[in-house]
């Protein structure tokens, strides 16, 4: 009696996702447009607080280019993870990990599990491991929810990634290089130490992996109810990554395209660069964004072995980056507007007079989740968030490394009900974003509480004084 009850609970959560993700795909444009709406907001703010149309528009014009080489490396991020996720190497993996699942319920949550632990390496590297995981474990398994595990193969975009080593914020803040001039001067450089790699850090990351693939398993259909690939009329047709095919070059330049001697010898001396940053800087300190994202390329060339198939990778990863090259330019817009209009001062003011030491956490992760649902983007909007906040925060005499730790949990919650991220995993899939958020919003209603529950708990041990 008590399992047909959870059953029709469970159900019910879909139900309620699904029409979610239906009210979602009719009324919900592109998010470039909530970018776009979210500057004409930001600059009828500005124009009702007295400031003419002439020095707002200088304000967004000026600082418009300021992210483009924050923008570059995010690109990078999703190239070289897509890079690395694709390689023969990685590949072969795959094929071994997937077929070690023995029951539907328990691949669902195999999926979770490697999909959340591959984003704290990478995110970009997550939904392509992910997504191709999903599709061998599915070839195999005869009666396995293909939307489950859709679900779970997206559960680290949902949760833990900002807090590993890809975290947009981490990163921009511990890299001098990649924060806009006038955030450094509010914030100066945050070390790594000081954010990802701390004990908090890891509290947060050991309980929502834990949470996330209990909620996997559990609310995974039993085989008698799955619903398959085949019944949602995908064909998984061949490998989603063929081993690279055996070229035959006839000229000297083709013989160069697929010898692997280029990609060995840049290889080795990326790997010197490497050795020689960890030694001058320690291993945290030399783990920036150019660092990070030059050690995946220089292993995506290692792995695809020839010029040609790394070339390859590249193309098919590059459509991948096209909302991060659309939307950052105008967040630094908006960004702009924020400090030069007084609006980040305004808001500051704001949040001062709502909160306190024990309560800013929580407003401020209500405030991050509610904004990422319509400006989902992890680095581009932390730029829009971070002069109110960390100003706040010193107000209030807390850590500003603390304040990037709310940023990267809370930032994560909306994408389990927002599709944009989903869709280089749902390109692999071949799913649509309705398919899968009747699980991942299930997800979402537990991580809310749960995160405001942990920010509220760590919060004690960020007080300054």
């Amino acid at each position: 009696m008590s399992t047909n009850h959870d059953s029709r609970r469970l159900g019910t959560l879909e139900r309620i996702g699904l029409r979610l993700a239906d009210w979602s795909e009719r009324w919900f444009p592109d998010a470039f447009v909530f970018a776009m709406l979210a500057t004409l907001v930001v600059m009828a703010v500005a124009l009702l607080l007295g400031h003419s149309l002439r020095d707002v528009a200088v304000s967004f014009g000026g600082h418009f280019w300021d992210l483009v080489p924050f923008t570059m490396q995010m690109a990078f991020i999703i190239i070289s993870g897509f890079v690395v996720a694709s390689s023969p190497p990685v590949y072969r993996l795959i094929m071994h990990l997937s077929r070690l699942p023995r029951t539907a319920k328990g691949a669902v949550a195999f999926v979770a599990f490697f999909a959340l632990l591959t984003s704290l390496i990478s995110w970009g590297f997550s939904l392509i491991f992910s997504g191709i995981l999903i599709r061998e474990i599915s070839r195999r398994m005869k009666r396995v929810d293909y939307r489950a595990l859709g679900a779970a193969g997206y559960l680290g975009l949902g949760s833990v990634w900002a807090l590993g080593l890809s975290s947009s914020a981490a990163l921009m803040m511990a890299s001098s290089n990649a924060i806009p001039e006038a955030l450094l001067k509010i914030s100066g450089v945050i070390p790594l130490s000081e954010t990802i790699f701390t004990w908090q850090n890891g509290v947060m990351i050991l309980v929502l992996v834990a949470l996330s693939v209990a909620i996997a398993y559990l609310s995974a259909p039993s085989e008698d109810n799955a619903k398959t690939a085949r019944e949602l009329g995908i064909d998984l047709g061949p490998p989603a990554i063929d081993e690279p095919q055996r070229f035959r070059a006839r000229t000297p330049g083709e013989k160069l395209e697929t010898s692997p001697i280029l990609n060995l010898l840049i290889f080795i001396a990326g790997l010197v660069y490497i050795i020689e940053q960890i030694d001058q800087k320690g291993p945290l300190a030399a783990l920036d964004l150019n660092n990070y994202n030059f050690t995946f390329l220089m292993l995506g060339l290692l792995m695809h072995w020839t010029p040609r198939n790394f070339i390859q990778a590249v193309a098919r990863a590059v459509p991948a980056t096209t909302g991060v090259l659309l939307q950052f330019p105008f967040y630094a817009g908006i960004f702009g507007v924020l400090i030069g209009a007084g609006v980040s001062e305004l808001l500051v003011r704001f949040f001062l007079a709502i909160s306190d030491q024990g309560s800013f956490p929580i407003w401020m992760g209500i405030y991050t989740a509610i904004l990422g649902f319509f400006l989902p983007s992890g680095g581009g909007k932390w730029v829009v968030e971070a002069p109110y906040f960390l100003e706040t925060a010193k107000e209030l005499h807390l850590q500003l490394a603390w304040v990037v730790k709310i940023y990267n949990v809370t930032e994560a919650l909306p994408n389990l009900i927002n599709p944009f991220w989903m869709l280089p995993l749902m390109g692999i899939m071949g799913v649509r974003a309705r398919d899968l958020i009747g699980y991942s919003m299930l997800q979402f209603l537990f991580h809310v509480p749960t995160v405001l529950i942990l920010i509220w708990l760590l919060n004690r041990t960020f007080v300054i004084g």
